[in-house]
């Protein structure tokens, strides 16, 4: 049995008001290190954690605990029968079950949706400066539980489902994550997503909405980690190991959005509105790799060669906090049934959903 340092630092020092660099100055090690711990990549000696918890005039047991990193049991494990004339499918891959008489039938959902998308309205005009005529299909009170989510994580249509349990309806909208906190910024929708990482600290998100939003505009709640990098064909056909394989002549890419990527790659031009419909490109040989997450190469049964792990968090105006959807939504993050969902994917991990992080 192994053991690892689970840590309250982060939320102890934004409760106490202090900055990263502030609380550094004060115990004598530098913002990286801050950020490093709070973030579990970094233990701290003995010293170190004294000087924090006598900064933030607490204990070092509350700073700091132990955890049992020994793995939960596996789900149990039963035969079912593969609904016939599926394609061929890797361990891994995501499917529902059935049961049809005395059968456990699997069936593996399609990663596109071959449907008619849900309908509440249709066009009735040309769109103009922004407005458009509707003709509605349902009934004012449909409306009162829904939130709108924009964003660019797949994963999000899981909470979906489980908000779905406490009478929300979630209407997602497919954006990247400077898209979606403008729109946040605009007052267009109650939720942003985003994964945007700063360049000179490091730390995921915050810095980007604090220079968004005014101060004490935004709260912002973890989600979860994923796992981005590079998405294969079965097989790794191509031999691709890491991101210089990607200059290779022979090496095409599907990529997420301009600016990705290096514009020496081929493909660079060649763009996928997300993270699934990348990895389909990837699954239907239209390219040989794409940048995405575990989570979208697993649904597809393709490679994947890990890059790196980043924070996916959700960002809310503070006013909207009070709004019992969201309320509801932000309930769902600490849900257990929801947290093995979403992990069963591949590539989340959830331990910090629901975290308040400003």
């Amino acid at each position: 049995m192994s053991l690892e340092i689970d840590t309250s630092l982060g939320q102890l020092r934004q409760k106490r008001g202090f900055s990263a660099i502030q609380l550094a100055q004060i115990t004598g090690v530098s913002r990286q290190t801050i950020y490093a711990i709070e973030a579990g990549s970094y233990v701290p000696n003995t010293a170190v954690a004294l000087r924090l918890a006598r900064a933030l005039d607490t204990k070092v047991e509350d700073l700091f605990k132990l955890l049992d990193d020994e793995p939960a049991p596996a789900p149990p494990t039963e035969q079912a029968t593969l609904l016939p004339d599926c394609d061929a499918l890797q361990p891994g891959q995501p499917v529902q079950l059935c049961k049809v008489d005395n059968l456990l039938m699997a069936s593996p959902p399609p990663a596109i949706q071959w449907y008619f998308p849900a309908s509440d309205a249709v066009i009735a005009s040309k769109p103009a400066a922004g407005k458009v005529d509707v003709q509605v299909l349902l009934a004012d009170e449909e409306l009162r539980n829904r939130i709108l989510v924009a964003g660019c994580d797949p994963g999000i249509s899981v909470l979906a489902r489980h908000v779905r349990a406490a009478g929300i309806e979630l209407v997602l909208a497919h954006r990247n994550s400077s898209q979606s906190l403008k729109l946040l910024k605009d007052g267009c929708i109650h939720i942003a997503g985003t994964h945007l990482r700063d360049a000179s600290s490091g730390e995921s998100n915050l810095p980007e909405i604090g220079r968004m939003f005014p101060k004490e505009a935004v709260a912002v709640v973890s989600f979860a980690v994923w796992e981005e990098g590079i998405v294969t064909a079965r097989g790794n056909p191509k031999s691709i190991r890491g991101i210089e394989d990607l200059a290779r002549p022979a090496i095409s890419i599907a990529n997420r959005e301009k600016g990705a990527g290096a514009k020496k790659v081929r493909g660079y031009n060649h763009t996928a509105p997300g993270h699934l419909p990348a990895a389909w490109q990837v699954m239907t040989g239209v390219a040989d790799c794409c940048i995405s997450t575990r989570a979208a190469a697993r649904t597809f049964g393709l490679g994947f060669i890990p890059l790196v792990s980043e924070r996916y968090d959700l960002a809310v105006r503070r006013e909207h906090l009070d709004v019992p959807g969201v309320r509801a939504l932000l309930d769902t993050l600490s849900r257990s049934s929801f947290r093995r969902e979403l992990e069963s994917l591949g590539g989340y991990d959830t331990r910090i959903a629901g975290e308040r992080l400003l």
